[in-house]
């Protein structure tokens, strides 16, 4: 057990960004710890964790399944839906919910810097679902025209906030201000075990150099103005209180934000 949370260790360093893979590495070492007191040799062993491992990877695909059928009764017919970035889950749940003739427009966050908004657009509008790609900045502009704001979520915190792509916060501020439905739509083993006091709490990695790698192809500014190396804070994630959630939409059921840290006591019982 001990060379397997030294390697669920080293997994987690390898990422920038671990939060989720931290969830979930801690939740199968939990699994494989209450499910292997009765392996007797090494090769037993062994086949019990790669047993574990696929049993880890088959309840990943099922539970956003489970998710995509329990989350269609949020979005209703003729609805203009707001979503953050990329989420396989997310994606998912509207694409679910298009087959079940459900009709909407969707407006997606460009999701800077990843960008990942751009491709969750492509691929609304390859499933023939209606999608419109915005600037980060233009939220506020557009949260008039917008029913409902979903998002998925890098982890889920024992207070029921999240930590998702950076922008997700001020997302869901601009929502509570609008009295708009700010949905989070969240595996249950992304349910991480802690507890952030506010942004800078957070684990992650922020690198202390801000860069626009395609400056160069999009703007007028001649190679002189230009500044090369812009001194500033430029973290991939972000925290969202608890407070701006309206409800999030698991595999457990449908949650309040207060009952997660009832959920993360039974999954680590």
């Amino acid at each position: 057990m001990e060379s397997l949370k030294d390697a669920s260790q080293k997994l987690k360093s390898s990422v920038k960004n671990s939060i989720s893979l931290s969830a979930g590495a801690d939740l199968f070492l939990r699994f494989v710890t209450r499910t292997s007191h009765d392996v007797t040799n090494f090769e037993a062993c062994k086949e019990h964790l790669m047993n574990s491992g696929k049993v880890l990877v088959e309840k990943a695909a099922a539970v956003r399944e489970k998710i995509g059928d329990l989350g269609v009764q949020f979005i209703k017919d003729d609805a203009t839906i707001l979503i953050h970035s990329y989420s396989r889950v997310v994606m998912l749940l509207l694409q679910r919910a298009a087959a079940c003739k459900k009709r909407f427009k969707v407006y997606v966050t460009e999701s800077r810097p990843s960008c990942l908004g751009i491709r969750a657009t492509k691929l609304l509008c390859k499933a023939g679902i209606p999608a419109t790609v915005i600037y980060d900045t233009a939220v506020g502009y557009i949260i008039d025209k917008v029913d409902a704001v979903f998002v998925g979520a890098e982890g889920v915190v024992e207070n029921g906030g999240l930590i998702n792509a950076i922008g997700t916060y001020q997302l869901a501020v601009v929502a509570k201000a609008a009295n708009k439905p700010f949905y989070a739509v969240i595996e249950s083993y992304k349910f991480v075990r802690l507890f952030p006091l506010n942004q800078y709490d957070l684990p992650t990695h922020t690198p202390d150099l801000l860069t626009f790698p395609d400056l160069e192809h999009h703007t007028d500014l001649s190679e002189d103005e230009i500044i090369g190396n812009y001194e500033a804070i430029n973290p991939s994630v972000d925290y969202t209180p608890p407070d701006y959630i309206t409800l999030l939409c698991t595999d457990l059921g449908v949650l309040t934000p207060s009952g997660v840290s009832d959920e993360l006591i039974k999954l680590y019982l």
